[in-house]
């Protein structure tokens, strides 16, 4: 009878795990509703005074505070590991020599002087643009929708270098597409963290703007503070289609770890990372044993993380790979839950938006 009824429990747990975990692997199952007015299209001034959820997994509870006191959520002999990565000004106009407009949008820098590219509007293989005194040739179209270009000045191709010169005197810093306006004067301030400082990126990393200069200098006075670079492209953006997770394509992004690094990564000091890239690249470390290269680790309930303790992150979009991460930390009905109470509470969300520090 006992033997009967054991066989029972353990069918019965059995189809409960492959349930949640069908659960899971829906991309359906990480949405929700954001009132459009909680999209905050401007930062919050001064920077520390953003609004945040201080979720502790230890005992389940709920804090509200401001960012300005931050510290004291922070727990002792904690290390904090920050991507320094700064943006340029990667998105720009250009024309065809038929006299027509494009888009275009910097991803990333591919060696050999060949960089990869969004174009808005139609281009084929060798088509020339014109943006000031560059020359664009469009060299491959790649099926994600991404082109292979070339820019010249005088014949001469750019290095990655000389080009983010030159966008300097007619590019933008491109804001996200959610935020549905051109960037100005403030947001070359305001879309970058006070400490950027290796150029490369396309997006930035946005759990950094709540850090005000003279906060991150009481912080780097009492904790151990440690940067790492991971150049974030347009991928960041880019929607799970798929409705299984498991089928969606993880964007690569370039990453560099200092090496004096890596004998914290692997000691058992506790790790606190600010924002989502900071977290998959030293994940994406302790998996390949890698100090650079590119890192295309997609966290989610489904993969968890291995090394980091605690993450400080923005409130990010319905179904994205960046609310799966949040979940891979601490399950996707407590996220919803969270991200319910945020709502409920008036938090910013997105980019500009407040942050929540997962204990």
């Amino acid at each position: 009878m006992k033997r009967k009824m054991k066989k029972r429990e353990a069918k019965k747990k059995t189809k409960k795990r492959k349930k949640e975990k069908k659960i899971l692997n829906k991309t359906s199952s990480y949405d929700f509703t954001l009132p459009s007015e909680l999209i905050a299209s401007s930062p919050a001034i001064p920077r520390e005074s953003s609004k945040l959820l201080i979720y502790n997994r230890a005992n389940n509870s709920i804090q509200e505070d401001t960012f300005e006191n931050i510290e004291k959520y922070i727990p002792k002999d904690t290390t904090i590991f920050l991507n320094n990565t700064k943006v340029f000004k990667a998105k720009f106009y250009a024309k065809k020599e038929t006299g027509g407009k494009v888009e275009i949008l910097i991803n990333k820098p591919l060696g050999e002087n060949k960089y990869n590219i969004f174009v808005k509007g139609k281009v084929q293989e060798n088509t020339i643009l014109y943006a000031n005194n560059i020359k664009i040739q469009i060299i491959k179209l790649l099926l994600d929708g991404t082109r292979e270009a070339i820019f010249h000045i005088n014949k001469k191709p750019l290095s990655f270098i000389e080009l983010i010169e030159e966008l300097d005197k007619i590019g933008e810093i491109p804001l996200p597409p959610y935020m549905n306006k051109k960037a100005d004067k403030n947001d070359e301030i305001n879309y970058q963290s006070v400490f950027a400082k290796e150029i490369g990126s396309v997006a930035a990393p946005t759990a950094s703007f709540h850090f005000s200069e003279e906060l991150f200098k009481k912080i780097k006075n009492n904790h151990d503070c440690r940067y790492l670079t991971l150049h974030i492209g347009a991928g960041t953006f880019k929607p799970v289609n798929s409705e299984d997770i498991t089928n969606h394509i993880m964007h690569s992004e370039y990453y560099e770890i200092n090496k004096e690094d890596i004998k914290t990564i692997e000691s058992n000091k506790k790790i606190l990372c600010i924002g989502t890239t900071s977290t998959r690249t030293i994940e994406y470390y302790v998996r390949v044993k890698k100090i650079k290269g590119e890192c295309n680790l997609f966290l989610n309930p489904l993969n968890k993380p291995q090394r980091v303790d605690y993450l400080l992150s923005n409130f990010h979009l319905p179904k994205s790979t960046l609310i799966m991460l949040i979940s891979s930390f601490i399950g996707r009905e407590k996220t919803l839950e969270l991200y319910d109470f945020a709502i409920k509470n008036k938090y910013r969300f997105f980019s500009y938006g407040d942050c929540m520090l997962i204990l």
